[in-house]
């Protein structure tokens, strides 16, 4: 049997993310629309690679109705101006459904079945609130094989404070006000918005262009996070302020194998050397990219410590704490979330996969003695997924220093 191809990921590019409901900037624009328009902007940004080699397009929502279905993988491709060869299709994995459509992609090139590929994920939570229409189970309740909490995901992340009395709310609130500080710092640098594909919008004033994300809150105190309510239970931990938001927002990336790449003369920001799924306790989803991510490890025969730099999802803050204090990192480490995180930028959902890995390949670029970067997130109903990568620019001279 021939060997794994390697597997390569070229660029992936994004949406300025939005805030979700009827003030937020995306509020007239269709679901399907965005995640063509990162398809278009990828495309564009990458002119030598032919449209009609492109074998496969997956693209990711949480919630397949109205303009988030209809196999949208295949219609955003042909929206998005791709030959009609051009297969497609559509997954869900909760908050995981990019980084699903870019492990599966990446397995079909690693297989040798395909070439380049496109994996991407949309989230318009205004439009489709997650768990909008859908019919859970009741047996899932009847026989207790989950507590109601575990469809709650602000109660998940109560239930990680429970378990774990060390890990405050203050300890919360500090982790959240740095994610602000960072991100108002990466775009102060210019290092988010390179990868920003800017949208047109509509709203009662008119036409506007979408080049920035709409939520991060740079004014962000301490002393303001303290006085939030807690939405999901009374006295408890979990605010709007260490939580990510309900946000509209999609991403697209270009996958490919190195012999390709390497024919057609692409740029390569990252390799993918393993990935892995697990499942937990629904309960406590918040807690899943732990094992996940020691199983990525196993698979690479890696430890933690051969991590260079980490993109966390910050879901809530509890949880990536939960993570740090697993693998004995500190919350402060600076390998984590450089440029801040979802707290900040938002969390549209199943297109949050491809922001990490996009802000882990620009990373790398800036930290070339770094050999291995992880991304990493929680799952709704119980799951983690996490992908190790190894950093194209990594110098065995700058490890040494």
């Amino acid at each position: 049997m021939a060997e794994r191809a390697e597997v390569v990921f070229v660029d992936g590019v994004r949406t300025p993310f939005g805030r979700a409901g009827d003030k937020g900037m995306y509020w007239n624009t269709r679901a399907d629309d965005l995640v063509v328009k990162a398809m278009i902007g990828l495309m564009e940004r990458n002119p030598g690679v032919p449209p009609d080699r492109i074998d496969d397009v997956a693209i990711a929502a949480t919630t397949q109705t109205g303009d988030q279905g209809l196999t949208l993988g295949r219609t955003a491709s042909l929206l998005a101006g791709l030959p009609k060869s051009v297969p497609g299709f559509a997954i869900d994995r909760m908050c995981a459904g990019a980084m699903t459509a870019v492990t599966m992609m990446g397995s079909s090139i690693g297989f040798g079945a395909y070439d380049l590929a496109i994996a991407g994920g949309v989230e318009h939570m205004g439009r489709h609130p997650m768990g909008f229409g859908a019919d859970p189970n009741p047996r899932f309740l009847s026989e207790r094989l989950v507590s109601e909490d575990a469809l709650n995901m602000g109660a998940t992340a109560e239930r990680i404070h429970d378990r774990f009395p060390e890990y405050t709310k203050e300890r919360s609130d500090r982790f959240a006000l740095r994610s602000q500080q960072k991100v108002a710092a990466a775009y102060e640098a210019g290092n988010i918005q390179p990868d920003l594909i800017p949208i047109a919008t509509r709203s009662e004033s008119g036409w506007g262009l979408a080049t920035r994300d709409e939520a991060p809150r740079p004014d962000t105190t301490l002393e303001g996070l303290a006085t939030l309510r807690t939405p999901f239970r009374s006295h408890g931990r979990v605010t709007a302020g260490n939580a990510s938001g309900l946000n509209d927002g999609a991403s697209a990336c270009l996958m490919a194998s190195g012999a390709t790449a390497r024919e057609l003369g692409l740029g390569v920001k990252m390799t993918m050397i393993s990935f892995a799924f697990a499942g937990v306790e629904p309960e406590v989803m918040g807690l899943g990219p732990v094992p996940s991510t020691e199983k990525a490890l196993r698979k690479a025969g890696l430890s933690i410590t051969d991590i260079g730099l980490f993109e966390l999802n910050e879901a809530f803050a509890v949880q990536v704490i939960s993570f740090l204090d697993h693998f004995g990192i500190d919350d402060d480490d600076p390998r984590v979330n450089e440029y801040g995180g979802a707290i900040a930028l938002g969390h549209p959902l199943a297109s949050s996969g491809v922001r990490l890995m996009n802000q882990l390949a620009h990373q790398f670029k800036s930290h070339p003695e770094v050999r291995y970067g992880l991304t990493a997130m929680c799952v709704g109903l119980g799951q983690g997924g996490s992908v190790i990568w190894e950093n194209p620019h990594f110098n065995k001279k700058a490890a040494k220093r």
